[in-house]
């Protein structure tokens, strides 16, 4: 839930608004000091303008977005942007907590760019969100992790990417977390711009829509804090897949700017062709 609205003459809350109506005026100057975080008035249909008590209560009232009360649009309006300004922080979260049994390499310990890509990915997450993390599957390899960055050590265990995105929202449950795995090298600033852009906050995710899978792409996405209680849901039914959640969930589905981005890494012969393609580009101008 996004938004609440609930009348003042019982309930709290952190801001407020108020409408002037001259059948209430009694009411309101009754009540004029509880006017403690006013941030939009609005006017009845009898009314042409703010109260004098109010004026004197308010005395930033003038700076405040002003509409009649049947004017839905503008007042939509402001609360979306209300929402959009007050969006959760975003947080980055490096996948690298996986036993790579297939590579049969740690791939978060790969050098695809001059350092391992664990570090590489964190490195880039830092220009997008407020803190990054790397995530790790138990103590043990967290101890291997350089001390410089940030661990994030899953509390939710055996449960591979679901259970790291769990452990970062115990940790932090007010933030968002931007979730990147690092066996997808080819992701650069560009993909993580456009997603970060276009983030839609009202979802409980952002994310990219895959032409392999034909599925959202849960190794890159954007996790509001509204998805932590929705991702336990799933869990508490016995599933542990963050696709699975993508697929039955309020989420909003980017078309990705380059689908070779998505490309995972889990086999030798994976990391050859990503190899040759990262090298490829690298000799294209400006590449």
């Amino acid at each position: 839930m996004d938004l609440v609205l609930v009348n003042g003459n019982h309930q709290q809350a952190k801001a407020q608004v108020v409408i002037i109506d001259i059948n209430k005026r009694a009411s309101l100057l009754k009540r004029i000091g509880e006017l403690t975080n006013v941030e939009l008035i609005l006017l009845a249909d009898n009314a042409d303008d703010v109260f004098d008590f109010v004026q004197e209560a308010v005395p930033l009232w003038k700076q405040l977005p002003t509409f009649k009360v049947n004017d839905t649009a503008a007042i939509i309006d402001f609360f979306r942007s209300r929402l959009q300004q007050r969006q959760p922080v975003l947080n980055g979260l490096v996948l690298a907590g996986g036993k790579s049994v297939r590579m049969g390499q740690d791939k978060g310990a790969v050098n695809w760019y001059g350092k391992e890509q664990r570090y590489h990915m964190a490195d880039l997450l830092k220009s997008f969100c407020n803190e990054v993390y790397i995530s790790c599957r138990d103590a043990v390899q967290q101890q291997e992790i350089d001390e410089t960055y940030n661990t994030i050590t899953d509390t939710f265990t055996n449960l591979g990417p679901f259970g790291a995105i769990l452990s970062a929202f115990r940790q932090q449950p007010n933030s968002a977390w931007l979730v990147v795995a690092c066996d997808m090298p080819l992701i650069d600033e560009h993909i993580l711009q456009h997603l970060t852009l276009n983030r839609q906050v009202k979802a409980i995710a952002t994310t990219y829509q895959s032409e392999t899978t034909n599925f959202p792409e849960p190794l890159i996405t954007i996790w509001e804090p509204k998805a932590y209680p929705v991702l336990l849901q799933f869990l508490a039914q016995g599933y542990s897949c963050p696709r699975k959640v993508l697929i039955n969930a309020d989420v909003a589905v980017l078309d990705v700017p380059d689908q070779e981005a998505l490309s995972n890494v889990n086999t030798p012969e994976e990391m050859d062709r990503v190899r040759h393609v990262i090298k490829q580009r690298s000799k294209k101008p400006n590449g």
